[in-house]
């Protein structure tokens, strides 16, 4: 999957996160689609549509997810948290 449809999808999950759980909510995805955001750096997961900052959260996500796929963890079983 490529970097936009990525982000669309990654959005739209989003939009239905309460406020509070947006980050949360966030983390989730990364580590749901990390797969497919191997090759693509933090810059460009955040540009146009995530403040820069988050592309510190990016990397730690990125890390945080190679140590939970090394003890088991399928991203595959992840799915929406949130409902409206």
């Amino acid at each position: 999957m490529n970097k936009n449809k990525i982000c669309e999808r990654i959005k739209q999950v989003l939009a239905d996160a309460p406020r509070n759980q947006y980050t949360a909510e966030l983390y989730l995805q990364m580590i749901k689609y990390d797969n497919d955001l191997r090759n693509i750096t933090a810059k460009e997961f955040c540009e146009g549509w995530l403040r820069s900052s988050f592309g510190a959260e990016f990397n730690k996500m990125c890390n945080l997810t190679r140590c939970l796929k090394a003890v088991g963890l399928n991203p595959k079983h992840l799915s929406r948290r949130f409902k409206r």
